[in-house]
């Protein structure tokens, strides 16, 4: 079975994904992604595979899961059954080396921390007091926003990196790549970056990967966990904060120039992912600067 890849989108300002799941069962398939990712098992059972190993998981299992490690959490057969009341939940971490800057990680105090995430390509379980401790702060993770957050994570992988309360996962060095795979999600990917702001339709998208549009909005979906016309709108409205902050532009030209049709479809959608209006955010950061 070969691994395909997934992509969790970063949100707008952010350097790094922090997101908490919960679903009836864990759906993501074999996969693998060149981010390190943070994996804490908040709620279900189930078997995970990562590498050439299989483990049982519980909540509370914690693991560091290196770039190009192919993974898949499957949960329990009860997970599964249509009349279950079960949850699957998770709080997953997907970072770059990019994330912390170019020569961060090459400074010598980030010594630690440079063999963690070399020793994270066999994926590493962590135990004992250094999980209770990390879980404890992959939860604070949640809920703070900015450079507090980023600091968080560095503080997590200092933890990590410092302690002998972990095992190695995988038993051999397992890569998932599939260039198959990642060719045509960068395909897909690249094609919205260099569109948004003109209509999109999913029929042209699919086409571009050879795809049914019922199979692609699944592929989609399997892959980034939003729906294709989610994710467009995400790209969307990300250009349209940095065009309030950055130009004296009117809403309505900002609204057409990331491709929405119409102004009040615009000032919903953007009121909805930031919590206040098109006008507001402005006037928000012109009062921080």
């Amino acid at each position: 079975m070969k691994p395909v890849l997934e992509h969790l989108p970063r949100e707008a300002g952010e350097s790094f994904v922090v997101k908490y799941f919960q679903y009836p069962f864990f759906p993501t398939p074999w996969h693998f992604h060149p981010e390190y990712e943070l994996v804490l098992v908040t709620e279900s059972t189930g078997k995970r595979f990562i590498g050439d190993s299989i483990n049982n998981f519980g909540p509370g299992d914690l693991a560091l899961i290196g770039p190009y490690l192919p993974h898949f959490y499957r949960n329990d057969e009860q997970y599964h059954y249509p009349d279950s009341c079960l949850m699957a939940k998770s709080i997953v971490v997907h970072f770059l080396p990019e994330s912390f800057g170019t020569s961060f990680l090459d400074l010598p105090e980030m010594k630690k921390i440079r063999q963690l995430l070399i020793n994270s390509k066999k994926g590493i379980a962590f135990t004992g007091k250094t999980n209770t401790l990390a879980s404890e702060k992959i939860w604070q993770l949640t809920r703070l926003k900015g450079i507090q957050r980023w600091l968080l994570l560095v503080e997590i992988l200092q933890l990590m990196a410092g302690t002998r309360d972990y095992n190695y996962i995988s038993n051999d060095l397992v890569e998932g790549i599939n260039k198959t795979e990642s060719d045509r999600m960068d395909a897909v990917l690249n094609f919205v970056l260099e569109n948004f702001q003109n209509e999109i339709r999913l029929a042209d998208v699919a086409s571009l990967v050879n795809m049914a549009e019922n199979s692609f909005s699944r592929y989609f979906s399997q892959r980034t966990r939003k729906t294709f016309t989610s994710y467009v709108n995400e790209i969307r409205l990300s250009h349209a904060s940095k065009l309030l902050i950055e130009t004296n532009e009117s809403i309505s030209e900002i609204s057409f120039r990331c491709g929405f049709n119409n102004r009040s479809n615009f000032n919903r959608q953007f009121s909805q992912m930031h919590g206040r209006s098109p006008l507001n955010y402005r006037k928000l950061y012109m009062q921080l600067v």
